[in-house]
């Protein structure tokens, strides 16, 4: 493997500016100074909450702790898992005004104030949550948050959209797979449950659309 040039490495240093300790989730310097401490006010799971979080540099170049570990060091979110880091798996999604988000690679800083954030967490009986249990769709269930999350808000914004029609089958394997125009997003599941997934996301469908 070719050794890298000191500009690359250079211009690796100013892209990775903080980095997470595993076990304490600390944030630490690599370019630039640490700022205060600052605070971000969002509404989660339809509750106002506030938390500080830690950032590196200002302006264009601020990089700030990911939403992950905000939502799960600061406000107790368990459904959010860290899986992959780098956006890949799903594991971490959460709805981030309506909208399916990686908080593992979303920045605190990012977020707009008074956000709207759901978590699987926030979820109490849904259709989504009753067909991934009767279908027994999760194996290990690590996986689960993302599939669960990453489903409603896709089939939410189908009906923004004004579609109310069932998914088949077809279109949600394309919805896991990453193969969909609106969203190239993938959802990985390591035990290969795939088929009861697409059958709890079929079933669940049917109830909220009908």
């Amino acid at each position: 493997m070719p050794r890298s040039s000191t500009k690359d490495r250079e211009l690796r240093m100013q892209r990775i500016t903080c980095q997470v300790a595993v076990g304490g989730y600390r944030i630490a310097e690599r370019v630039g100074s640490i700022k205060g401490v600052a605070d971000r006010t969002i509404r989660l799971n339809g509750k106002k909450v506030s938390a500080p979080y830690r950032s590196v540099g200002a302006g264009a170049a601020e990089n700030s702790e990911q939403l992950l570990y905000w939502l799960r060091e600061r406000h107790d979110q368990h459904g959010p898992r860290f899986g992959c880091g780098v956006s890949q798996c799903g594991a971490c999604t959460v709805l981030l005004d309506g909208a399916a988000t990686r908080s593992c690679t979303r920045q605190v800083h990012t977020v707009p104030d008074m956000a709207e954030v759901l978590t699987l967490d926030g979820l109490r009986g849904h259709p989504l949550q009753r067909a991934f249990v009767t279908l027994q769709a999760g194996q290990c269930a690590f996986c689960v948050n993302g599939m669960v999350m990453g489903a409603l808000g896709w089939l939410s914004q189908r009906v923004a959209a004004g579609n109310r029609t069932v998914p088949a089958d077809e279109e949600i394997k394309d919805f896991l797979s990453g193969a969909l125009p609106e969203s190239d997003d993938n959802y990985i599941c390591r035990c290969g449950a795939h088929t009861r997934i697409v059958a709890a996301i079929s079933a669940a469908a049917k109830e909220m659309l009908r």
